[in-house]
């Protein structure tokens, strides 16, 4: 998972058909993103995932939106090495660790924070970031809980506007990108602009690092 902290990005991707899976992950690859969660919205994410991670081994993979049990044993016999739930479900959390795999729960409010920290669970997925107050929600959030070594990837409103003001968060790990491999761009093979969106995105996280430098004490 330590790739998720050294990217700060990443792509979430919806994919309905499982021979766009190998297509999606080049395309990525050669944005410099070598990293994806592939939702479990649709029947085809388990033989995406399984693509994935024959084709592309050096590729970081996870599976996203997994709600029960069944999903998550299916996630881990594809080659997943990471899971992402919207919410918190803490017999998930508990198989997930029964499986050693690594699990990130979707909280919203402090009573979820604070669940999800007793579960052991470092790192959380703030959704949908949006609804949930944004940029003033996770420094809000910061306050009781920074010193517990929390760090958060908000999903739900990030786009290429505004997440460097999320990443620009100390308490902030990485940010979730579904507008880096929207359905529609997989859909349509269109693997220029998800390439493009990629490098846009390690720019943006490029630029967040440089400035934080900057505005480290001692520094002109």
């Amino acid at each position: 998972m330590n790739r998720v902290f050294e990217k700060r990005v990443v792509p979430v991707a919806v994919i309905d058909d499982a021979e766009l899976a190998c297509g999606l992950a080049e395309a990525l690859l050669e944005g410099g993103l070598d990293i994806v969660e592939v939702t479990f919205r649709t029947p085809a994410a388990e033989e995406s995932i399984r693509r994935i991670r024959n084709s592309f081994p050096s590729m970081l993979v996870g599976a996203g939106t997994i709600l029960d049990g069944d999903q998550l044993k299916r996630a881990v016999d594809a080659g997943a090495q990471f899971g992402v739930a919207p919410g918190l479900n803490e017999s998930v959390v508990g198989q997930a660790r029964e499986l050693a795999l690594p699990f990130i729960p979707g909280v919203m409010t402090p009573s979820e924070v604070e669940r999800a920290l007793r579960l052991g669970c470092k790192l959380q997925k703030l959704f949908p970031a949006d609804v949930a107050g944004g940029v003033k929600a996770l420094k809000a959030l910061a306050g009781p809980y920074a010193h517990t070594g929390i760090r958060f990837i908000p999903l739900g409103g990030v786009n290429a506007g505004n997440a460097a003001e999320y990443l620009s968060l100390p308490i902030v790990a990485a940010v979730g990108g579904s507008w880096l491999a929207e359905r529609k761009l997989v859909a349509q093979k269109n693997w220029a602009t998800i390439t493009a969106l990629a490098a846009e995105a390690l720019a943006i996280v490029a630029s967040v690092s440089q400035q934080s430098v900057r505005n480290r004490p001692g520094k002109d």
